[in-house]
């Protein structure tokens, strides 16, 4: 994962208001805590940080007055309507420092031919180094059959990347398409013309 370098402002303001002005100023409000340090308030540039946290789990290098701080987007909090990013939880981190990561899973491959494939688990918790965090995680589906399942145990992690998760956490179930039953409506349908037509004949 490759790191994002932004020049960040120390915040002096606090509160919805304060929040308002700064996201006028095209700034995003955010908090860097961790390690039992005070919290760093500070104040990001929007257009770089939208870019740059588009990923999971995004490792930003901030420059703070002159002092660089390695941080990584633990949570962001987005306005419900207009998605756009209201503010931004950043946990400060060490080179070499391990952290725990919900990291996606990205099934490969094809199913074998008439079967389909529900993914149960969209993300995995593993241990890794802080500036070494896969991106995603890849499992093959591969020619599986109904029947089979994919499970954390599947997956091939790199190297120094240790899986938290239970092994036997489900992450996707191959089965058969589900047969619809047309038989009543059939059955309606054809009622319905039956009737239809005796009407017909009714009425001439």
């Amino acid at each position: 994962m490759s790191e994002t370098k932004l020049a960040a402002q120390l915040r002096t303001e606090f509160g919805k208001g304060a929040a308002r002005r700064a996201r006028r100023a095209n700034q995003i409000p955010a908090v860097i805590y961790g390690h039992g340090a005070e919290p760093i308030h500070i104040a990001l540039p929007e257009r770089e940080t939208v870019r740059a946290a588009r990923g999971a789990n995004a490792l930003l290098t901030l420059d703070i007055n002159g002092e660089e701080h390695l941080a990584l987007v633990k949570d962001i909090q987005r306005d419900p309507v207009l998605q756009i990013i209201e503010h931004i939880d950043l946990l400060t981190v060490r080179r070499g420092e391990k952290v725990t990561v919900d990291i996606p899973v990205v099934l490969t491959g094809e199913v074998a031919p008439g079967a389909v494939v529900n993914q149960d688990a969209n993300t995995i918790n593993v241990e890794a180094e802080a500036t070494h965090l896969p991106s995603s995680l890849e499992v093959s589906i591969e020619g599986r059959a109904p029947g089979e399942h994919v499970y954390a145990s599947d997956i091939v992690l790199p190297k120094g990347v240790t899986l938290l998760a239970d092994a036997e956490t489900l992450i996707a179930n191959v089965s058969e398409p589900e047969e619809q039953d047309l038989g009543e409506e059939a059955e309606v349908e054809s009622a319905s013309v039956d009737s239809s037509d005796s009407t017909t004949e009714a009425a001439e």
